[in-house]
Formats: structure tokens, C-alpha cells, sequence
């Protein structure tokens, strides 16, 4: 099955200023895109309107993360239904700098999940092993666990606004990245998984990134495989080279 090329840019908490975030902006929207790639940007929270209104050639916007409640006595969160009141699509969950750094398991992200597709939001829904768990081999058993939390609170319609990340811990801003044949592999096993846990028909719907040091340099044989479906890029989505791991196949 033919599944559409995805990008997403993952900004974090990058840039620190106006400026800064207007020549990014501008860097993508003169760059010539593959039209047939889908590309989703995700900056600050306080720059998501901004970015919005300004930038062009096709790209849509996500948010970096979202809480499951609508609105209420949560200071600093933000929710799905004011990022869709606000025109924003989607939306990043279950980052692993949200699982480790911010203490959210699997659980708490299903949850938010769930609340972010009542609301309207397409989920871009990272899951992903540490080095320790990778060299122990259990690259699959981690990322199934963390896929059954969102499993069990959806039903097989809800997986056409989900897009999966695997970023694999020990790639995510080393510059260490997963060899092609390893991106395949988890890519392959996490289809597998959604073919019994959901369906055959969702496993070969669902779009399925890689994520981990993604530069110009690596995307193409990345690309190739057939199980890997684009890429959710972190540091290299700040750098002109963005536009080329945008264009892997073009």
C-alpha cells in the first residue's frame, strides 16, 4: 500500500525569539517542497499563531503536547479543544522528553490521545526504547506496551488521525542514529503488532516515522525502506537542511 510521505519538524523549545522564528518561516516558505509530502511543523506554544498565520507552501501546524482536559484550574497546560479552536491540527504526544523528563507513562498519554481525537486534533503519538532496553532486546516489548495503552482506549477509526513516531531514546539529539535496517525492523514489528492488536487494515494505513538525528545526509537510505513512512525531525528542522530531508524522496 502506498502511504503518504510525512515530515513533521519538531521545534522544542526552540527558538527563543520572534525574530528568529520569522526566519525559519521564511527559510521554508522559499524553499521548494515536494508537493507530495505532507509537512507538519510543531513550534512553541507562545509562536503556534504566528507560525500559523505566516508561513505557506502547504505546511500545516502541531502543538507539542496538550492536556486531556477542555478547560479548568490547570496552570500552564493547554487544551485539544483550544489548539482546534485555534485552527491547529495536530498535536505531539507521548514525546519521550514528555516521558522522562516530565514523568508521563503510557497511560497518561493514551489518555491524552484520546482526549486529543474527541476533540478533533490528528496525534502524532512518539514511542520509542532506551539504549538499555534496546541492547537487552526488548525494542519491541517496549514499544507494543506503549502502543496497547493507546490500543486499548480507541477503536479501528480513531487510527486514521494517528501518526506514529519510533524515536528510539538513544537517537534523539546524539547524533547516534538507528541503521536503516534497524529502522526497518521496529518500523516492520510495530505494524505487525497493530495488524493483531487492531487490524490488518489500519497496520497498512497507518503512517510510521523515524525519528532520531535525522540530518540531510542519512534521510535517503532511511527513506527507501519500506516501512518507514517519513520522519519527525528535532535539531535539523532549525537548519536550512530541513527542505532536503523534506525532499528524501522527491
Amino acid at each position: 500500500m502506498t502511504r503518504q510521505f510525512f515530515v513533521g519538524g519538531n521545534f522544542k523549545l526552540n527558538p527563543t525569539t520572534l525574530q528568529a522564528g520569522t526566519a525559519l518561516v521564511s527559510g521554508l516558505n522559499s524553499a521548494d517542497l515536494d508537493p507530495s509530502t505532507e509537512v507538519v511543523i510543531a513550534p512553541p506554544t507562545i509562536y503556534l499563531l504566528s507560525v500559523k498565520d505566516s508561513i505557506s507552501n502547504n505546511v500545516k501546524i502541531a502543538a507539542q503536547n496538550c492536556y486531556f482536559k477542555e478547560s479548568g484550574a490547570f496552570t500552564g497546560e493547554i487544551s485539544p479543544k483550544q489548539l482546534v479552536d485555534a485552527g491547529i491540527p495536530y498535536v505531539i504526544l507521548g514525546h519521550s522528553e514528555r516521558r522522562t523528563i516530565f514523568h508521563e507513562d503510557s497511560a497518561l498519554v493514551a489518555t491524552k490521545t484520546r482526549a486529543a481525537i474527541d476533540a478533533g486534533l490528528k496525534v502524532i503519538l512518539c514511542i520509542g526504547e532506551t539504549l538499555e532496553q534496546r541492547e537487552a532486546g526488548k525494542t519491541a516489548e517496549v514499544c507494543e506496551a506503549q502502543l496497547k495503552a493507546v490500543v486499548d482506549v480507541t477503536k479501528d477509526v480513531d487510527w486514521s488521525k494517528v501518526v506514529i513516531a519510533y524515536e528510539p531514546v538513544w537517537a534523539i539529539g546524539t547524533g547516534k542514529v538507528a541503521t536503516s535496517a534497524q529502522a526497518q525492523q521496529a518500523h516492520a514489528d510495530v505494524r505487525a503488532y497493530l495488524s493483531k492488536a487492531v487490524s490488518a487494515d489500519v497496520a497498512a494505513k497507518v503512517q510510521i516515522l523515524y525519528g532520531g538525528s535525522v540530518t540531510a545526509a542519512n534521510c535517503k537510505e532511511l527513506a527507501r525502506q519500506p516501512d518507514v513512512d517519513g520522519f519527525l525531525v528535532g535539531g535539523a528542522s532549525l537548519k536550512p537542511e530541513f527542505a532536503d530531508i523534506i525532499n528524501a524522496r522527491k
